[in-house]
């Protein structure tokens, strides 16, 4: 008699309550090449300084193979380190090449932190909405999300502190500067109060910025990290994905000394280091090019893309609708009539050739069905002005 073979065993728990990401789906059916996509967050593939990436891969290759092709260190390349220093002090944040842990993209400093801090069952406080992805990470450790209220200007600093005191979170993330979803910004005054409701309480706070140096209008906000209150418990993150190019997978995290020597332990057991070869030509690229003068010429190609959206979203949305003039970054959230469900209106939206994001998988709470984010900045003008007819003939159905 023949037994039938066993089922192996079941995947872990935390992978089986883990969604994959709703935005990467939305991509995957929309890849057409007539569709006029609205719902990535992908930097203009245009404005990538090929000459300069290409140029600095040539020379450290040709100049420097055996160190390129070889294992690095965890903690990243010097030279790179050095320059992130120079570049973050210069913003106003005193910082050493010891103060950072270069990572495989911003993203994975975020698994690291979360892997370096979070207990299953540990609570995590969020922004409401809050990036897609950091649910994901925080899902997958195993933590209980809490969202913070809040308003057009981030989380109410008198609801964090009622919060930390009933929860005990652990910590608080935020996208402070030009937020994935909403593109908001928090006010100076209330980064000030989060960091003395986490001098008070005993909170870590985790301000993730990929946006920041996108600036359109108005002047910058200092980090949170900067804030005297702050300076012992705050972990910036950043990265070249939005100023350089995604696809060198480059970011760093800016942190305390005994939180980042769990995390270079954390990224040890994940990838040991990230690739060699990126970070020399990155370091290469900051040692010949100037970095600031490319950025400020794609903020006026995404500033025109941002005006372009803001000039044609008045025809494209239904009576009653509302919507936000972000001072950078990429995105812009708008809110429907209460009537309206973004999701279950997506597939006739799409028929038109035309995508967005609907917003109620960015809430960690109970979510507005009445929302959507749109990012502006890879079709050029003429694009957005198409592309908004086609979603205001889908939303009319």
């Amino acid at each position: 008699m023949t037994l039938a073979p066993a089922s192996p065993p079941a995947l872990a728990a935390r992978a089986r309550s883990t969604g994959g990401s709703p935005v990467r789906d939305i991509l995957a059916v929309t890849a057409r090449p007539e569709m006029i996509n609205f719902a990535g967050g992908l930097p203009a593939p245009e404005l990538f300084d090929r000459d300069g990436v290409a140029e600095a891969f040539r020379y450290v290759l040709e100049e420097a193979p055996a160190q390129a092709l070889q294992y690095a260190t965890t903690e990243g390349e010097p030279e790179l380190r050095e320059a992130l220093a120079a570049r973050t002090s210069a913003r106003g944040l005193a910082t050493t090449a010891d103060d950072l842990l270069v990572t495989t993209g911003s993203q994975q400093a975020l698994s690291l932190l979360a892997t370096a801090l979070l207990d299953p069952g540990d609570t995590v406080l969020v922004e409401s909405p809050c990036y897609l992805a950091a649910l994901q990470v925080f899902t997958l450790a195993g933590a209980r999300i809490v969202a913070v209220p809040g308003d057009a200007e981030g989380p109410d600093p008198e609801a964090l502190a009622e919060l930390v005191v009933r929860e005990r979170p652990k910590l608080l993330y935020t996208v402070p500067t030009f937020q994935n979803p909403t593109g908001r910004t928090l006010p100076a005054g209330r980064r000030a109060a989060i960091a003395s409701v986490a001098a008070r309480h005993g909170l870590w706070i985790v301000e993730d910025d990929p946006y920041g140096e996108l600036r359109y209008d108005g002047e910058r906000v200092p980090w949170i990290a900067a804030h005297p209150d702050a300076v012992d418990r705050t972990v910036l993150l950043g990265s070249f994905s939005k100023v350089m190019a995604p696809g060198l997978r480059l970011g760093w995290l800016r942190g305390p000394a005994e939180l980042r020597r769990a995390c270079v332990v954390a990224k040890q057991a994940a990838d040991l280091h990230t690739p060699t070869v990126n970070q020399l030509a990155a370091a290469r690229y900051l040692a010949v090019n100037d970095l600031d003068a490319h950025v400020a010429k794609v903020a006026a190609v995404y500033r025109e893309r941002r005006d372009a959206m803001l000039a044609g979203l008045g025809e494209a949305l239904p009576d009653g609708s509302v919507w936000n003039r972000p001072e950078g970054g990429m995105f812009l959230w708008a809110r429907l009539p209460e009537s309206y469900d973004t999701t279950a209106l997506l597939p006739q939206v799409v028929r038109h050739d035309v995508a967005y994001v609907p917003g109620a998988p960015f809430y960690a709470g109970e979510p507005d069905r009445s929302t959507l984010r749109l990012c502006f900045v890879t079709q050029t003008p003429e694009e957005i002005g198409e592309g908004l007819r086609r979603l205001g003939k889908g939303l009319r159905g």
